[in-house]
């Protein structure tokens, strides 16, 4: 959840300039302009007269859109919006006229950049009960949405994190544009990723997951999309057309949304055009995988400073990251992201809860909060200050057992899991590519598919010849198997996975 008013400016991730390759450093200037841009804007408390406008509710024809209008803010999420947008969903649900809602900002900076984290914290530091409710409303939000009954498409263009991040995720097609920016960097602020990051950042590709949940690292519109996130990539100039076009549609059909929005899509103009992947994390996959695949973040450092022989840039850049975060969160991060990972959606929102309600009484999110969004000194005095005295089974006992009394209040008490799969409408994951080369997943005919053209027409055939899935599969291929003489002697090679 958390980049909430605040969350949005630690932006200290890595970048990826213009050559589609990453730098690794700090991005000071979008950082000291997000901070600038959370720290003026007005508090929920002060803003009564306009609470009714945070959050615009539009409808044409089958069509009911929820548009975030707190833009001073880049839209951080207060308890009113969370009503508003909760509110509006329940009255939608059961008409008849509704036939998809829509998701989007009012603003071209963000989609929406968090939570109001600072106001959280001044509640929990006054032992407010309110503190805890905004995470109940939240959470309850971000599930209703996830167990939504109709069809909910994402316009996620700008900045999008946190709590940003749990509004969209949930929902079954999350449209990202050249200008989506993708964060869950709350480790910074010494809190935890949360809006059921435990549910969705285990199954993106490898240890893509802890990566990103750990170091906070930022993805760009075409990454959001390669990754899994986002399940399209439309360029912003057609944004206006897509929402009009789904304006035609009168029943509440997800195959349906999903033809009308591919309609729109595009191959990005940042294609190499070279036959390399345009997913800037390509180079670094192997990595990634070698050193977050570890069980402890000791570990994870040993091997980061192994991996500085074959990566020396992003593997020193990412220790570096790291040893910026709260020790405790890290460690509390890795551990739920290994704990709630085989968990239903409902369980993971109902233990991160559990999770949240412990940190409103946590040092390091206090001091975080403070240091990063209030002061902007930007030095935090984590306690501990390092990662050798932050005990394992201290965090265990503390944080995941003794549940508090307070449950998140669930509409759709029913709904284990979402109403559609996340991923069904974006680029095959690399597990499902891995079970089609071992043979786990066979042809219409119940054959294996062995070669490299097969298995490539095979997903674009599923995927209705979606743009990016060659590439996608290719990529995979190329990393991820050894070619093999064909055994029936003659004919194309056959792939064989690498299991080491």
């Amino acid at each position: 959840m958390f980049y909430r008013a605040g969350r949005a400016a630690l932006l200290t991730s890595p970048l990826v300039s213009a050559n589609r390759l990453p730098v690794y450093g700090l991005a000071s200037t979008n950082s000291k302009l997000l901070f600038r841009n959370m720290a003026t804007a007005p508090s929920s408390a002060s803003n009564n007269n306009n609470n009714n406008n945070e959050v615009i509710a539009h409808q044409e024809f089958g069509t009911r859109t929820l548009i975030l209008n707190r833009p001073k803010a880049l839209n951080a999420l207060n308890r009113n919006m969370i009503n508003i947008i909760t509110n509006k969903l329940k009255e939608w649900k059961g008409s008849d006229l509704c036939s998809l809602v829509v998701l989007k900002s009012n603003s071209p900076k963000a989609f929406c950049a968090g939570g109001d984290v600072v106001q959280v914290s001044k509640l929990a530091k006054a032992r407010d009960p309110q503190a805890a409710a905004f995470f109940n409303e939240e959470y309850t939000m971000d599930h209703f949405i996830a167990t939504y009954n109709k069809p909910i498409v994402s316009l996620i263009s700008g900045i999008t994190m946190g709590g940003g991040v749990g509004i969209t995720f949930p929902t079954p097609f999350r449209v990202a544009t050249e200008t989506t920016m993708f964060a869950m960097p709350e480790t910074q602020i010494g809190f935890f990723p949360d809006v059921a990051a435990s549910y969705f950042l285990p199954k993106l590709d490898g240890q893509l997951g802890k990566y990103l949940g750990l170091t906070g690292a930022r993805l760009n519109g075409i990454d959001v999309f390669y990754s899994g996130i986002a399940t399209h990539f439309v360029p912003t100039e057609r944004i206006p057309l897509l929402e009009k076009r789904l304006q035609d549609i009168e029943t509440p059909n997800y195959d349906a949304v999903n033809k009308v929005i591919e309609e729109f899509v595009e191959q990005p103009s940042s294609s190499p055009g070279n036959g390399q992947s345009q997913f800037s994390l390509a180079p670094l996959r192997d990595s990634i995988d070698r050193c977050f695949g570890k069980q402890t973040i000791e570990e994870i450092y040993q091997a980061l400073e192994e991996e500085s022989k074959v990566q020396p840039e992003w593997a020193q850049s990412t220790i570096k990251l790291l040893n910026r975060m709260s020790p405790t969160s890290l460690k509390i991060t890795l551990e739920m992201l290994q704990t709630f990972n085989k968990m239903s959606l409902k369980r993971c929102y109902a233990a991160e809860y559990q999770l949240a309600q412990k940190f409103l009484n946590n040092h390091d999110v206090h001091e975080g909060i403070s240091e990063q969004l209030i002061t902007k000194s930007r030095n935090p005095k984590w306690n501990p200050p390092t990662l050798g005295e932050v005990s394992l089974d201290s965090i265990r006992k503390e944080y995941f057992s003794n549940p508090s009394k307070l449950s998140v209040d669930f509409i759709n008490k029913d709904k284990d899991h979402p109403s559609v799969e996340l991923f069904k409408y974006a680029l095959p994951s690399e597990d499902k590519i891995k079970r089609v080369v071992k043979g786990d997943i066979l042809n219409s005919s119940g054959q294996k598919l062995t070669t490299r053209d097969e298995i490539v027409g095979y997903f674009e055939l599923s995927k209705g010849f979606k743009i990016g899935v060659a590439e996608k599969v290719n990529e995979v291929l190329d990393r991820k198997c050894v070619e093999e003489s064909n055994p029936n002697g003659g004919g194309p090679s056959v792939l064989v996975w690498k299991d080491y």
